[in-house]
């Protein structure tokens, strides 16, 4: 009856000596000071793991047992706490009764709400043992913390690949599946991830929000910024295992991969025509179906490849950015120096699989395979 009275009159009787916060009940204060302690007293029988309240525990072994006992009554959707049947019924009645009073957005819960809080207040309680980078939320550290531990419990069913995160295994099973749950409102493309439509968008709205500091040129992404920035540092992270030949992106190393290997897996549905990379036989493509996809700004001319309206391109503006740093021979475009600088290093780098003979330009095999075909 004493602890039902302080309730409703306000005493609170029993206080926190660590942060000085005040309870009605004796048990609650115990309870609250094994947060500063860190003392865990309730373990579980199945896996060990600790926790300060018994309710803790309690809730934990639901996991175990699958039990779940609390129902909502508008969809028969079950938790296996009260408190998580309290926030699920909030999808049905709307409400959110938790404000920031910063920026007055609401949430249906205050856990949320404290989270959301600390983006105004740049408070990162939770450090990386590791690392001591810290975050704003524990979910955001477990995740980081993965890194070190190479930890990915989140398998695929379909081809066991694992992922560090659940938003990332769901993501990767739309592959799968071939859900594409976000549409573009302009042209309706549809993609898997709101990351990628997002990116997409601005194809529409011509945004490119990341800026290179060195020579000001924007770009979309910043996967595509943080490429265009090798161009300055002359970092090539991507080395091929066979010829220690270095690159700046990975899909130029996995291209550059493919001269070392003589499967040819993509093939021409009209002339049955074979190459190794998927752009070269879209390019091939286009002379059976005539598309010229690529057209001059100043002339209207119109090419099949995009390296092809580039090279024609310097005709008019007569620009020769690439220099030979041999004998100072210019070039419109950088394919046109790589195969002239060729001629100074000896590199042949075309080989025969039948003779083993090299070459420094395709064209020369392929001449010279004609040889082998009769």
């Amino acid at each position: 009856m004493k602890t039902y009275e302080r309730i409703h009159s306000g005493n609170w009787l029993y206080h926190c000596d660590a942060c000085n916060k005040t309870f009605g009940i004796k048990s609650d204060l115990k309870k609250h000071e094994r947060m500063h302690s860190g003392e865990q007293l309730y373990h579980c029988d199945e896996c060990n793991k600790p926790y300060t309240t018994k309710n803790y525990l309690e809730t934990h072994e639901c996991i175990h047992s699958g039990e779940q006992p609390y129902n909502c009554d508008v969809c028969s959707k079950s938790f296996n706490t009260n408190s998580d049947l309290k926030t699920h019924r909030f999808i049905h009645s709307g409400e959110r009764p938790y404000n920031c009073g910063v920026c007055n957005k609401t949430f249906s819960t205050r856990s949320d709400l404290k989270t959301h809080e600390r983006i105004h207040s740049g408070e990162r309680p939770f450090n990386c043992h590791v690392c001591s980078k810290s975050f704003s939320t524990t979910s955001y550290l477990k995740t980081h913390e993965r890194i070190h531990s190479g930890d990915r419990p989140y398998r695929c069913d379909t081809c066991t690949k694992s992922f560090g995160t659940r938003s990332d295994l769901k993501k990767h099973e739309r592959m799968h599946s071939g859900e594409r749950s976000y549409n573009c409102d302009k042209c309706n493309k549809s993609f898997t991830t709101k990351n990628h439509l997002e990116t997409h968008k601005r194809i529409h709205s011509g945004a490119r929000p990341y800026n290179c500091d060195v020579c000001s040129k924007s770009f979309n992404t910043n996967s595509d910024l943080k490429t265009h920035r090798r161009i300055h540092s002359g970092e090539r992270p991507y080395k091929c295992d066979l010829c220690t030949k270095a690159f700046s992106r990975k899909s130029v190393l996995e291209k550059h991969q493919c001269i070392h290997k003589d499967e040819r897996p993509y093939n021409c549905d009209v002339c049955s025509k074979s190459f190794k990379i998927k752009s070269h036989l879209k390019a091939h493509e286009r002379i059976h179906c005539g598309g010229r996809p690529y057209n001059c700004d100043v002339c209207s001319k119109s090419f099949s490849k995009k390296s092809d309206v580039k090279r024609h391109e310097s005709i008019h503006s007569g620009e020769r950015p690439y220099n030979c740093e041999v004998c100072s021979k210019s070039f419109s475009i950088k394919s046109d120096l790589k195969r002239h600088e060729r001629i100074h290093s000896g590199e042949r780098p075309y080989n025969c699989y039948v003779c083993s003979k090299s070459f420094s330009r395709k064209s020369y095999l392929q001449t010279h395979q004609h040889i082998h075909s009769g």
